[in-house]
């Protein structure tokens, strides 16, 4: 007599893969784009840190699609969003752009989510702060890494927006970690 054939899983939905590999390609990002910082490559940095961002988004809209993300994807996707704007924001610490103890604070920050994030069943999904954390230190390292040969005259508003966009920034990563480690206790 045979034995019973385990049930067939149905393969898993193409853009719940797309969102997957959306993430790796983020994840692979932060090396080359401090090192087109490093290199003076501003234009091409600016680039990779606008096409993270909206793969960032993009992302998200094909888990949903897909019915939710992998467990996989939940825990990798919040450490390539922090590998991308760590990365830029290391070295515009590193160039007295912004303040290196700032910097250093949101590092210990990311730090602590994430190993809060790996006792988590679920990967730790991102709280609606964190989301709009992510957004504002986007758009902030976007205005602060705009290129000096994009733009006459904006330049400097453009980075002293980057500048002071950073900091609501900041305090919204503190708050939404407290949020996190409140969460975990309950």
């Amino acid at each position: 007599m045979r034995s019973p054939e385990p049930p067939m899983t149905p393969p898993e939905p193409l853009s719940r893969r797309l969102a997957d590999a959306l993430t790796v390609g983020r994840a692979i990002l932060g090396l080359p784009l401090i090192l087109a910082l490093s290199s003076g490559a501003a234009g091409l940095a600016w680039w990779m840190l606008a096409l993270g961002g909206l793969s960032d988004a993009a992302d998200g809209w094909l888990a949903r699609r897909a019915g939710g993300g992998s467990v996989w994807g939940a825990r990798l996707d919040p450490l390539t969003d922090k590998i991308l704007i760590l990365a830029p924001l290391l070295w515009l610490g590193s160039e007295q752009l912004l303040p290196l103890w700032a910097v250093w604070l949101l590092l210990a920050r990311e730090l602590l989510i994430s190993g809060w994030r790996a006792g988590q069943g679920s990967g730790g999904p991102a709280s609606w702060s964190g989301k709009a954390k992510t957004i504002l230190q986007f758009a902030s390292l976007l205005l602060l890494l705009w290129p000096n040969s994009w733009g006459g005259g904006l330049v400097g508003l453009l980075h002293r927006c980057g500048f002071w966009l950073f900091w609501p920034s900041l305090l919204l990563a503190l708050s939404s970690a407290l949020g996190y480690v409140r969460a975990g206790r309950e």
